[in-house]
Parts: C-alpha cells; structure tokens; sequence
C-alpha cells in the first residue's frame, strides 16, 4: 500500500512529497503524481514511484491510484473548474479503495465569504458524501504571495485592500510537512485542521521588508476596486484580479487569521517567521 500526492509537479505537491522522505517514510512507498511527469526524474532516482495522472483524465488518475492507502488531494490551481477536477479524484480514490483522503482546502471553508472558498466549500461536501475516509487541511495563504513580490515592493511599495486586517501565512514548507505529518501517521480520519502561521498585517509586512533590505517600503490601502484595477493595469485579467482583490477584502474583514494551534501540533514547532522568510526571499534575489 503506497501514499499518492497529487500535483507533484507543482510547488506544495512536491514539497509534500519532500516532507514524506524527510519523515522517514520509504520512497517505494509514495507515489509523486501530475501532469509533466518528466519534472519528477529526480525524485524516481531516488525510489518514488511517479505515475503520470490529471485531474481532468479519470482513466489516469484510477491509475495512478492503483494500489494506494492514503492520498494527499492538492487542490487543483485551475480556478473555476476545481470542483469538477476535485470530484475526478475523490471518485477515483474510492474507486481504488483508498481509506484516506486529505484535502487541501481554504480558512474557515464552512463560513468564508472569499470568492475562492465556493469551491473550496463545494469539494469539501464531495468529501463527506464520498463515503470515504477523509481530513481537511485548510491552509491559509502561503508567506511566498508577499515574498515572491519582493522586487514589485521595493520599487512600488506594497498596495492592497486588507486594511488593518492580520494574515495568517505559513510557508508552502510549512503547510506541506503538515500535510506529510497527516498522511504518513494515523488517527486524523474526521479531522478538519484550521493551519495558519505567524499573523501579520500589511504594514507589518511593509515594516519587515524595510527592516531587512535597509530599503523603505510603505504599504498604501485602497478600496478594493480601485486595488482590483490597479491588479488590472498590471497585466492580470479582471477575473483573477477581482478574485485577488476580494483576497484582502477577506484580510480586512478577518476572514485569513488563524490561530497557530493546529500547525504547531502538526509540524511541532513554531512556523517559520515572517522575517526569516521574507530574509530568505531578499537572499535569494541577490543570489
């Protein structure tokens, strides 16, 4: 019996696939799963069992599923089709058996707001009525939505709608050896865990950026449809932007702090700090 993680080919999968070596579990035993199987060389070197599968490819994914106890379910990054995409998996693990399914899903998924947690709310019902096993991860925003902007900060400031509000960010490192710490131990069936890291707000983020690159940087708050235009006028399409903006809309309103309970009890240790991630952002550009 293997542990399958979906969307190994993207950054949390692969990360959470990391996180299952690192915990001692053994590469024969896990299988790395997506799309562009030939990203995955390194980790089929190393003893993982890669199969190719797509959320919107049923054959596939019972394929890739063939054998597996437990499966870690990435949510699909395809905005708008996830539900469908979600229910592709959930169908093919149950096909196969599976006794575990943990999902990733969004903070708060039975009460939020965002325009991003529908699906969200959506796929974790496929969940319960799929007469499978399962454990909800809702993860809240990755620290690397604000680090991987660090150039745009420096030279722009940081401009947003989440007014005062805190977010709660973790590291996609974070958030996928919580993952790890789920699939790989036992006792987790029926579980939803609310995982959020070190809050802050953006003028903390400002203040933190500053700090550590000796540069001045100041965050702006403006209304959540000037910020949407804003996002516009950037190069995003006013779909994706309206969805960002709506983001820290749901910062203001508290809808992204989390206490840190459940990810410390998951990783057992305190998540990564902003300014250690935020050092390693500035590091890594100047690399």
């Amino acid at each position: 019996m293997s542990i399958v993680v979906t969307g190994a080919t993207g950054q949390l999968g692969r990360l959470a696939v990391e996180a299952l070596l690192k915990r001692g579990v053994p590469a024969e035993q896990i299988v790395a799963t997506g799309r562009r199987v030939e990203t995955l060389s390194d980790l089929q070197e190393r003893g993982v069992i890669v199969r190719r599968a797509d959320y919107t490819d049923p054959e596939s994914l019972r394929a890739a599923f063939a054998g597996a106890e437990k499966v870690l379910l990435v949510s699909s990054s395809e905005v708008g089709q996830r539900l469908v995409q979600h229910g592709n998996v959930i169908a093919a693990a149950k096909d196969a058996g599976v006794r575990l399914i943990a999902y990733t899903s969004i903070p708060k998924a039975d009460t939020s707001t965002l325009l991003l947690a529908a699906e969200h709310q959506a796929t974790e019902q496929l969940l319960a009525e799929s007469g499978v096993p399962y454990v909800v991860l809702r993860n809240g925003w990755y620290t690397e939505n604000y680090t991987g902007q660090l150039a745009t900060y420096l030279q722009h400031g940081i401009v947003g709608s989440a007014g005062t509000g805190r977010v709660s960010a973790a590291t996609r490192a974070d958030f996928a050896e919580a993952a790890a710490t789920v699939v790989a131990g036992d006792g987790h069936e029926g579980r939803v865990y609310e995982l959020g890291g070190e809050a802050f707000t953006m003028a903390e983020l400002a203040a933190t950026v500053s700090s550590v690159t000796g540069q001045d940087v100041t965050y702006t708050d403006v209304p959540v449809e000037q910020y949407t235009q804003i996002l516009v006028g950037a190069g995003l399409p006013e779909p994706v932007a309206a969805v960002f903006a709506d983001g820290d809309r749901g910062v203001a309103d508290g809808e992204l702090f989390v206490p840190t309970d459940d990810l410390v009890a998951l990783i057992g240790r305190a998540p990564t700090p902003l300014t250690e991630a935020v050092s390693a952002a500035a590091a890594g550009s100047q690399a």
